[in-house]
């Protein structure tokens, strides 16, 4: 699978909880390019439309500065919105049973709460303490916004983009609806489903948007403990990127660092009956995006 020429990462060196932005490239971390010096990657961000011309320019080289104490962070500490479009691939609501529509319409969207469902590379998906819990994994491709705003277009939308992330939308299927709802119209528990902590890890760097030539034909790929769960390509999308970003922008002002999850292909656990356990290694792995490791633990 290919891997990114380079992305925008935090990091910590040694016990320090000091975030720096870095860059990602061949395995190592360097430090960030200029203009990013004590800033954080939600900074930059918030900087892009200046900043980006800078980073184009920008090209790894031999003689930059390993930190051979960098620890990867949360790429983005914290975006103001995790927006997530569901059910946007056509092999996955295959496999869930679902009827192709005859036509589409804008995705429907869930939010996750940023500051504690967000984590990192190597950071761990704590399990809920309660009983029956099923956890389940599903890999996606995260945009990342990089300028204001609000009632886009599809032809303006990508223009909004700043980079890429790969994601793990962790869902608790035992939690999807409410055991005692008041009513069926609120039987949903979308924060139960979606929102616990640590469902949502990111990494593990943001890769600029016009690094990716085609975000629309990418390899996604999920194992857990080395075995092959999901392997597609965002090419099943129903809704494509573009159109996805713009319908989130009909509903709410985006800006920088906003990040949107544009939905997962089939081999999600719950098709399977199968879900996560603590000591599972989960791994995203998106071409171009980069390879997002989690360990699975007990709470």
């Amino acid at each position: 699978m290919k891997r990114p020429e380079w992305s925008l990462v935090q990091y910590r060196v040694d016990d320090s909880e000091k975030l720096s932005v870095g860059v990602s490239v061949g395995g190592s971390v360097v430090p960030g390019p200029p203009g990013t010096e004590g800033l954080s990657l939600m900074e930059v961000l918030g900087r892009w439309d200046s900043l980006a011309p800078l980073l184009r320019e920008w090209v790894p080289a031999a003689s930059d500065v390993i930190v051979a104490e960098a620890r990867l962070a949360p790429p983005l500490t914290y975006p103001g919105k995790v927006l997530c479009a569901g059910a946007n691939y056509w092999d996955h609501c295959a496999e869930m049973g679902v009827e192709p529509p005859d036509e589409l319409g804008d995705p429907f969207f869930f939010l996750k709460p940023p500051t504690t469902t967000v984590t990192g590379p190597g950071d761990s998906v704590p399990l809920p303490s309660y009983p029956g819990a099923r956890i389940d994994w599903e890999a996606e491709l995260a945009v990342v916004i990089g300028r204001t705003g609000r009632n886009l277009s599809p032809e303006q939308a990508l223009d909004h983009v700043a980079g890429y992330l790969a994601a793990n939308d962790i869902s608790a299927r035992d939690r999807l609806t409410a055991p005692k709802p008041v009513g069926k119209p609120f039987a949903y528990d979308w924060v139960g489903h979606k929102g616990q902590d640590g469902f949502c890890p990111l990494g593990p760097g943001v890769v600029p948007a016009w690094l990716v030539p085609d975000p629309q034909n990418l390899r996604i790929r999920l194992s857990v403990n080395g075995v092959v769960k999901q392997d597609s390509s965002t090419a099943q999308m129903m809704v494509p990127i573009h159109e996805v970003v713009a319908a989130a922008s009909r509903l709410t002002r985006l800006e920088p660092g906003d990040v949107i999850l544009t939905g997962t292909p089939a081999g999600v656990g719950a098709a399977r009956g199968e879900f996560l356990t603590a000591g599972d290694e989960v791994v995203v792995e998106i071409e171009r995006i980069g390879r997002l490791e989690n360990p699975v633990v007990a709470s």
